[in-house]
């Protein structure tokens, strides 16, 4: 395992990695006892699973732009529970073509005078700029987040950038006007490739577009959701229920070796997304649903259907109780639960196993944000 030294300068100020004081191997052994402290009274927990190379690992970067009082543009990150931008011009945890695309851009605002968005009265053109690489193919993204629509000699500008990063297979713009701390807004124009790209994992294709929800590590990602389905033990014969399923990564990954699955996700852009997914890998045995999980299976325990399998990959605030309530009354023979959030995880475990009649089986911690106090794990509860 790589032994680590972070020579980041802006750490401090930056507060995107909270734990460049350790070498790896603490990091690892302190994010282990984190989870045996939240999830040891369920189960046993096994062994962190950690990154052979923990660096460079992150393949969606995105910049806030701004002007110092000085009249000097930089880019980079808002300094933690501020809107102040620290200047960031490589990351020891971002992918390092997606830094110098970043940088490219910003030098490129002076030459073509285009000027960066102001928060506090709305003018300027440049907010942000999101950078999306597909590890598995090479594809990169490049989204322009703009304040206006308008946007003057942007096929110049595509050209100069195009010939700095041959590598950049999709250029877009977005248009976001509203004052939020949304970096994406509705409205988005094409102005290179096919506003996408395709990334390969655990041996299928993804399209990704700017919206799409994707793990932000690849290869901790293939570890994840290998290990999620290792837990499953899918025989070809269950039904699978992937809830919170984003642009269908996991329900996708479950087809292989289920008899059927159903993906639910409420955002209507993943669904889009999942669909065409199955259509690229030639899926046939999943159905897609534009709902919210709970009524959903709500709806389906009533109407007396059954499933096998839940997968759950929850945001960090976890599950809600009502939530919990539907697994239950739809009661599967297993859960697999895909955390980012040990301490939420926790306490959607205890609901499930004192009033659901589940029992944790199985813990497995994995590494997938190396600097940072984040941890991913996923748990097996079967029925009593």
């Amino acid at each position: 395992m790589a032994e680590n030294k972070f020579p980041c300068t802006v750490a401090g100020k930056c507060g995107g990695c909270q734990l460049t004081n350790m070498t790896y191997e603490k990091q690892l052994s302190f994010k282990q006892a984190k989870v045996i402290k939240l999830m040891g009274r369920f189960c046993r927990v096994s062994e962190i699973i950690g990154m052979d190379e923990p660096f460079h690992y992150r393949n969606k970067v995105q910049a806030a732009f701004g002007m110092t009082r000085g009249g000097q543009i930089i880019s980079g990150v808002y300094q933690s529970s501020t809107h102040r931008i620290v200047k960031v011009d490589k990351c020891f945890i971002e992918d390092k073509q997606a830094d110098e695309i970043i940088v490219t851009v910003r030098n490129l605002l002076k030459s073509f005078k285009l000027s960066v968005y102001n928060e506090n009265n709305g003018n300027g053109f440049l907010r942000h700029v999101l950078v999306r690489k597909a590890f598995g193919t090479g594809e990169i993204m490049v989204v322009l987040v703009t304040g206006t629509p308008v946007f003057k000699s942007k096929n110049s500008f595509c050209e100069a950038l195009l010939k700095a990063h041959p590598e950049i297979t999709t250029i877009v713009q977005n248009v976001n006007n509203k004052f939020t701390s949304m970096v994406l807004g509705d409205k988005q124009t094409v102005l290179y490739g096919d506003g996408y790209i395709t990334d390969i994992l655990c041996g299928m294709k993804f399209r990704i577009s700017p919206k799409s929800f994707y793990q932000i590590n690849y290869k901790g990602t293939e570890i994840l959701y290998s290990k999620a389905l290792e837990f499953a033990e899918l025989t070809g014969k269950e039904r699978v229920i992937d809830a919170y399923s984003g642009v269908g990564t996991i329900g996708l990954l479950a087809s292989k070796t289920a008899g059927e699955v159903i993906s639910v996700e409420l955002n209507s852009e993943a669904v889009s997304d999942a669909k065409i997914n199955a259509k690229i890998n030639d899926v046939k045995n999943i159905k897609f649903f534009n709902d919210d999980a709970t009524p959903f299976m709500l709806e389906m325990a009533k109407a007396g259907e059954s499933a096998d399998v839940v997968l759950l990959d929850p945001p960090r605030a976890g599950c809600t109780q009502s939530f919990l309530r539907s697994v239950v009354a739809l009661s599967p023979e297993k859960v697999v639960y895909v955390s980012c959030n040990p301490e939420t995880l926790a306490r959607d475990v205890l609901y499930l196993t004192k009033s659901g009649g589940y029992k944790a089986k199985k813990c497995q911690p994995v590494d997938m944000f190396p600097f940072t106090g984040h941890v991913e794990t996923v748990v097996l509860l079967a029925k009593k």
